[in-house]
């Protein structure tokens, strides 16, 4: 997708989010408390560092050794939901206004995961982190890291517009019909990564 065309889908997207996030505000400040919202470093494009924006879904709370509860024990019934439709993703469309991420690229990781990749990570990240990725519609929290990364290398190898119109299209399916691995697109993106980089996509995805 052109930038011109990206900055245009953004701008509307943010005007059309904002009695969702003024929603998702209040129900946090309500449930939670403040911060509604967290932001971690991240590894954006060619490597370079990005502050990316998240409302907080959950608690802090602790067991009695001082531990983290599960996730599924920090979240209320509606933190989950705002997970589920992804809702706590809406801050990072202000990145891509900004240029700093893409509304559809690889998932923006933690430097030190990117590092671990080695050279396929600086290939997966030759392009900007998305906001939603082929990765976060075809399987996502059901794929392996080595899925992932076959997943995000395809998608490098063969963005386009309309591949990035579809991945927007499916990615408001994700809420309604879950998250599915989709076995024909994973087989095509593991073929194709393992011909070209055979062994390193295992042991890059291991490291």
């Amino acid at each position: 997708m052109k930038r011109y065309q990206e900055v245009f889908v953004v701008s509307i997207l943010l005007l059309a989010s904002v009695p969702i996030q003024l929603a998702v505000v209040f129900i946090l400040r309500l449930q939670l408390g403040a911060p509604v919202m967290f932001r971690q470093i991240r590894a954006g494009k060619n490597g370079r560092n990005i502050v990316v924006p998240k409302y907080r879904t959950m608690t802090d709370a602790r067991d009695a050794a001082g531990q983290l509860l599960a996730d599924d024990l920090r979240q209320t019934r509606l933190t989950r939901l705002i997970r589920r439709l992804r809702f706590d993703e809406l801050p990072q469309l202000w990145l891509v206004l900004r240029g700093q991420m893409a509304l559809v690229g690889p998932r923006p990781l933690l430097p030190a995961t990117v590092g671990g990749f080695g050279a396929l990570g600086r290939l997966r990240n030759s392009v900007a982190p998305g906001v939603t990725g082929w990765a976060q519609v075809n399987g996502n929290t059901r794929l392996s890291n080595a899925e992932k990364l076959a997943l995000d290398l395809w998608y490098v190898g063969h963005r386009s517009p309309e591949l990035d119109l579809r991945v927007m299209a499916e990615t408001v399916l994700v809420p309604l019909r879950g998250e599915i691995r989709d076995l024909d697109r994973l087989r095509a993106a593991t073929e194709w990564a393992e011909a070209r980089f055979g062994a390193a996509l295992e042991q890059a995805a291991a490291g």
